[in-house]
């Protein structure tokens, strides 16, 4: 199975032309700009007509509109190969996928060690919109990624974990049999400049 992976594209999703050829595309997150309802309809309606035989995605700490949004809310409005993940998971060909988005107000919450508990073990690809703490994570001298997630990565059987969020940290790295990814899209001043990652399975 070959995945093509994307972030951060913050409503410039239209701009993606020539997109890699692959069975499944997977947005983790921000796919906004400022989470006005109008900006996640145009990507919904941009993401569902693209020619992959599946499509996932998440939402980020930029899509506002759809905090608490109850996964089967949005999912009713998609087509039947387009999937939206909120602590939740599809099966696609036997590969488990489980998506996790973040949102401020688990932040404020101080509940994402619950969410980062309910990650099933046997977990194939994780898609979360932060990266795990010191993976991929690093903007100046501060690792912004998640302390809880790491710890949940850590004990389950994973083989690829897909974020972004930072975008200063785009790349991969293969570490203690994981294949990390962050996809972010648009550099540190929001400009269009990385490339979408593909990944065969």
């Amino acid at each position: 199975m070959r995945i093509l992976h994307i972030s951060d594209t913050h409503s410039r999703h239209r701009l993606l032309t020539n997109l890699p050829v692959a069975d499944v595309i997977i947005h983790s997150g921000d796919i906004s700009w400022v989470g006005k309802p109008e900006e996640v309809m145009d990507f919904i309606n941009w993401f569902c007509g693209l020619n992959y035989r599946y499509k996932i995605f998440i939402a980020g700490n930029h899509d506002y509109c759809l905090d608490s949004k109850k996964p089967d809310a949005i999912q009713r409005h998609l087509p039947e190969n387009c999937f939206y993940l909120y602590d939740s998971a599809v099966t696609i060909e036997g590969l488990k996928f489980w998506g996790v988005p973040f949102f401020i107000s688990d932040e404020l919450k101080g509940n994402f060690k619950e969410i980062a508990e309910l990650i099933p073990p046997d977990t194939d690809v994780l898609v979360t919109h932060r990266p795990p703490f010191g993976v991929l994570d690093r903007a100046g001298n501060i690792n912004y990624g998640c302390p809880e997630l790491l710890a949940a990565v850590m004990r389950i059987s994973l083989r690829y974990h897909l974020f972004g969020h930072v975008h200063y940290a785009y790349g991969m790295k293969k570490d203690v049999g994981i294949t990390f990814v962050n996809g972010a899209l648009l550099d540190e001043n929001y400009s269009l400049v990385n490339e979408p990652v593909v990944l065969d399975i």
